[in-house]
């Protein structure tokens, strides 16, 4: 009998081990040796060196494409967390409950839309024949045409426009699992709306902010398009730098080590909000 429950309990836990082995135990172990090999004139040598590594860090323009990803992460996270409570706050307690569904239906509907269309139009809009050009020139801000794409302006705008909508959902998410309660007894008890917000409402939605922090900082770090398409090639960031590295170089080797610290960087920041990343808190 206890054999077979620890059989049944193989079945259930033994694809997704499989599954996990496969397609992320593997393939990161190849590219971990990988990180270790060296591209010598035309072909990959396979003797384990840690040079990679030490190039990566003893060459500026490398590591500053890492600071510069970092930095716009974190510029975009907090626009982005500017924008989405206010939003999220709305959805959750100003809107009839009747009319929440299709207010989160509006509010998803970037989604909806392809990434790389989506960093296309803002491309269109920002560059010198765009919108906003013709706006600054029709009110005589501006003498001739001005392009405001290929710079890191241009890539926050286009990551904030894809990211407040999902950190409105994940701070919205939080939001409505506050008791109403809670308000009406800190009403009860004389707090004003502000007090009541700052200090009821603001900490308990506090795990909805950091999980939709966190996943705006992931996905900013790692995406390789919204820079490549509005940023250009005049500020590097690391996903572009690793790309560099594959398309022109073919030197595999240097973007798996590349690679690697990016991973690195994410699971020391995965550690930095793990208190918050708790699916029981959500």
């Amino acid at each position: 009998m206890k054999n077979g429950k620890h059989l049944r309990g193989w079945g259930f836990v033994g694809p997704g081990l499989l599954w996990t082995i496969a397609f992320f135990v593997i393939p990161l172990g190849i590219m971990a040796a990988y990180s270790l090999f060296e591209r010598v004139g035309g072909r990959i040598v396979t003797q384990l060196k840690p040079d990679n590594y030490i190039a990566f860090f003893s060459k500026p323009y490398h590591y500053q494409a890492l600071f510069n990803s970092l930095e716009v992460a974190f510029i975009t996270t907090v626009i982005s967390i500017l924008l989405a409570y206010p939003l999220a706050y709305i959805l959750a307690y100003r809107i009839p409950a009747r009319w929440q569904r299709l207010a989160l239906m509006m509010a998803i509907l970037p989604f909806w839309t392809s990434y790389v269309v989506r960093s296309y139009s803002w491309l269109l809009v920002l560059s010198s024949e765009g919108v906003i050009s013709q706006a600054l020139q029709l009110l005589k801000l501006v003498d001739g045409p001005v392009s405001l794409a290929n710079s890191r302006s241009a890539t926050v705008l286009g990551f904030v426009h894809f990211f407040t909508m999902l950190l409105t959902l994940t701070i919205f998410a939080n939001l409505v699992q506050i008791p109403a309660s809670y308000r009406k007894a800190a009403a009860d008890l004389g707090a004003s709306r502000f007090q009541a917000f700052w200090r009821i409402t603001l900490p308990l939605s506090i795990t909805g902010v950091m999980v939709g922090a966190f996943l705006t900082i992931v996905l900013t770090l790692g995406d390789f398009i919204t820079p490549q398409i509005l940023g250009g090639l005049k500020e590097l960031l690391l996903p572009q730098a690793i790309m560099l590295q594959i398309q022109r170089q073919a030197n595999f080797p240097m973007a798996s080590a590349m690679s690697l610290v990016l991973m690195v960087v994410i699971s020391v920041l995965f550690m930095l909000f793990s208190r918050w990343l708790k699916i029981e808190r959500l």
